[in-house]
């Protein structure tokens, strides 16, 4: 029996553990430093449940010694500290913290230690980049890369319309980070939220999109000259974060009011966490659209993946938190079972140039529900 470790029991960690409880043949620990994540794991026998404060490296290499492989789910700020004491201990390890710091000065250190690490491997940055890397590798010369993802509740309520899988500070950064791309082959920044336009995505209707920076590793790794992301959410909800960030809502610069200091993002996010927190039984969508357009046989080329999923009520699973968390326990099978033992960091987009790791995961994903649709057109 393989034993696989998840860190983080968050709504996509604790998705993670349902998945990979559900094969007998795995033995899951699942760990959190909070005591209530329980809840979200349902008792099974080959599941084990332990609280732990995982920002102590005595903790953390305590709960990860018999692991064959470790899913690291913890928030990004923990990401490159618990992913670097990883790879010291030896674990191969998909990794869906989304740190900010480069994980690819990473590689050399897993090369060294002989383990093997997938990092990204959610949604978007994840199967984004896994399928981008897949289209351009379908072309015979790839010009431009376009992505457009969004997670966003079935019911709009006033006056977000929107709720968020993830921590209120995690989403704002995509609000307030600059948001690098790729334009006639050189790397720039623009605003967060700048250059909206205005979508039609079934069964939804008119979506608006605007930069944001989720472009991370494949800035390094595909040979564009033109490359976006873009974040998918219902029309109007941009320019009110624009006006929360413009107003000084999301600074960090501490102020001090009555005698009190308070970084206002600080105060923002615990204003918004209730009002943007899923909640048990509500659901929820996941879209996607990858475009990449080029040349194949001398005639200009589209290949395109769509992605449209909605909240699971038989297992009371959001979406954001399957197609996030499927995602990494479809790499994790890959890796259990000794298709992918490459070693060193590899971002999702190395899996995309091979055919056979696509099909494997797209395939794992259908079985569960999670369809990614593939279109190539020629245009005119």
């Amino acid at each position: 029996m393989k034993h696989i470790t998840v860190l983080g029991c968050g709504l996509v960690g604790s998705a993670i553990v349902h998945d990979l409880s559900c094969n007998a043949e795995i033995r899951v620990t699942a760990v959190d430093a909070r005591h209530d994540a329980i809840g979200r794991i349902r008792q099974k026998e080959n599941v084990e449940f332990i609280q732990a404060q995982l920002g102590e490296e005595q903790n953390l290499a305590e709960v990860v010694k018999d692991a064959d492989l470790v899913v690291n789910a913890l928030p990004g700020y923990m990401g490159y500290s618990t992913l670097k004491s990883l790879i010291q201990l030896r674990k191969n390890v998909v990794d869906i913290s989304f740190m900010p710091e480069n994980f690819l000065e990473l590689d050399e250190f897993a090369r060294e230690q002989e383990v093997s690490v997938v990092a990204d491997m959610g949604v978007a940055p994840g199967m984004s980049h896994m399928l981008a890397a897949r289209g351009v590798s379908m072309l015979d010369k790839a010009t431009e890369v376009l992505i457009y993802v969004g997670g966003l509740p079935r019911k709009r309520e006033w006056p977000f319309e929107y709720k968020a899988v993830f921590s209120p500070a995690d989403v704002l950064e995509e609000y307030t980070r600059p948001a690098r791309l790729k334009r006639n082959g050189k790397i720039m920044e623009m605003k967060a939220l700048s250059e909206r336009e205005l979508l039609h995505f079934e069964p939804l209707g008119t979506l608006e999109a605007f930069n944001s920076d989720g472009l991370r590793s494949l800035l390094q790794t595909l040979d564009v000259p033109n490359m976006a992301e873009k974040t998918l959410r219902y029309k109007g909800h941009a320019e009110l974060m624009e006006i929360f960030r413009e107003s000084g809502f999301f600074s960090q610069q501490p102020l001090l009011i009555n005698g009190q200091t308070i970084k206002p993002l600080e105060l923002t996010s615990q204003l918004l966490f209730e009002r943007w927190k899923l909640q048990p039984g509500e659901s929820d969508y996941t879209l996607m659209r990858i475009l990449v357009k080029g040349l194949k046989d001398n005639l200009p080329t589209l290949v395109s993946y769509d992605l449209f999923d909605e909240y699971d009520a038989k297992d009371g699973i959001h979406s954001m938190a399957r197609t996030t968390g499927f995602a990494a326990t479809a790499v994790a099978d890959l890796m259990l079972k000794g298709s992918l033992s490459h070693r060193g960091v590899l971002p999702p987009e190395w899996l995309g140039q091979k055919k056979e790791y696509v099909d494997q995961i797209l395939k794992y994903l259908s079985n569960r529900n999670v369809n990614y649709h593939l279109s190539i057109q020629t245009l005119q």
